[in-house]
């Protein structure tokens, strides 16, 4: 642990910004800058665009599967990653650094899908997005015990909502879910909220409650799908890893999901790192417990997909 790479990686969240809310442009254009400093692998894996279900889709693949057919890496699995961004910002392209981490250490692919942002596309519009996505995987063939759903913030809640819903709709379950600092209580009670407001470098409640109405846009947030961690049955869901920091508001929303997992009879590991910031695993090869936290995560998606492949 490096006290200096995480005040480095403070300064770099806490840059000033524009006094007042931020329009939508300007929230989407801030994101990009800063996630365009994050470092993505340049060796290892390669991408392309494409499209899943009826949206638009970045494909990070390991290069060693180049011979494989584009569907396939070594450990013959699938990644279907939903981006971060408060479901009105972000891209496949921003969350690069966390993608292409995941792909070069776990030889798997990945599909990061381009979901339909608020407020243009308030909620539900990126829940049937992505099971969209998850329905084009499954009807081209692919094993469900062979795909993972993981996610980074809004991204991360994503992964759980999208499983309950495919859940509750009939489908086959993926392996697993990894959630980096996952959004899961859209209530904001948790009590976090108010004890990690002064040391969080990154939201603010203003700012959430700001970016919560645009997906809200009038929607009762005392929903399953729009506050999991407090409102949602969790019974079926697979293993999941939780990964969050303690520097985050947005911490219950990670340990009151873990809990109820538990309560539910979900194998669930909830997996926190001190004085580390909302989605810490974005500046890996900056901070060593973000690269550590990547570790950790490829073991248990490797382990997640090497139990549901079949026997010989």
């Amino acid at each position: 642990m490096s006290r200096e790479q995480r005040i480095r990686v403070d300064e770099i969240l806490r840059q000033p910004g524009p006094d007042g809310p931020r329009t939508v442009d300007e929230l989407r254009s801030g994101f990009r800058k800063l996630m365009a400093q994050m470092i993505v692998p340049h060796s290892g894996i390669r991408t392309a665009p494409t499209t899943l279900g009826d949206r638009p889709a970045l494909r990070v693949e390991p290069t060693e599967a180049s011979d494989r057919g584009a569907d396939a890496g070594p450990e013959g699995g699938t990644i279907l990653y939903f981006h971060g961004g408060g479901w009105v910002f972000g891209s496949p392209e921003t969350a690069l650094s966390l993608t292409g981490n995941l792909v070069a250490k776990t030889g798997l692919g990945a599909y990061s899908l381009d979901y339909r942002l608020a407020p243009e596309h308030p909620f539900p519009a990126a829940i049937e997005d992505a099971l969209s996505a998850y329905r084009a995987l499954l009807d081209r063939g692919e094993d469900p015990s062979a795909i993972v759903f993981a996610g980074d913030s809004a991204g991360g809640g994503l992964s759980v909502t999208t499983c309950l819903a495919a859940r509750d709709t009939g489908l086959p379950l993926p392996a697993a879910i990894l959630a980096f600092s996952p959004g899961t209580d859209a209530t904001r009670t948790g009590a976090s909220m108010e004890t990690k407001e002064d040391i969080d470098p990154v939201f603010t409640r203003a700012a959430l409650a700001h970016t919560g109405a645009m997906h809200l846009a009038g929607a009762d947030p005392h929903q399953p799908l729009l506050s999991p961690a407090v409102h949602a049955d969790l019974t079926g869901l697979p293993p999941m890893l939780i990964q969050v920091g303690t520097n985050e508001m947005l911490l219950d929303d990670s340990t009151r999901l873990a809990a109820r997992a538990s309560a539910a009879g979900v194998d669930v590991i909830l997996d926190i790192t001190a004085d580390v910031p909302h989605v810490f695993q974005s500046f890996a090869g900056v901070l060593d417990e973000a690269d550590e936290a990547l570790d950790r995560a490829a073991l248990f998606l490797r382990q997640r997909i090497n139990a549901g492949s079949p026997r010989t």
